[in-house]
């Protein structure tokens, strides 16, 4: 898999029903109605998300590799 910036994955978040909640600093933190989780997703520009960083939160998000590509 190829990373993506944060940017990027926000943008796949809010397609899947998250909403952005606050923004503290550079990261977007992301819920979704009905679930206890909170996503942090730095956002730099373009740069792109470490690999480890990526997989954490699609996990976290339930999404899969296509979902974001």
């Amino acid at each position: 898999m190829t990373s993506i910036s944060g940017k990027d994955l926000a943008r796949a978040l809010e397609r899947r029903g998250w909403t952005l909640l606050r923004i503290q600093g550079s990261h977007h933190i992301y819920g979704k109605l009905g679930d206890t989780r909170r996503l942090s997703v730095p956002i730099h520009g373009n740069k792109p998300l470490k690999i480890g960083l990526l997989h954490h939160l699609l996990k976290q998000a339930s999404l899969t590799e296509d979902d974001v590509g």
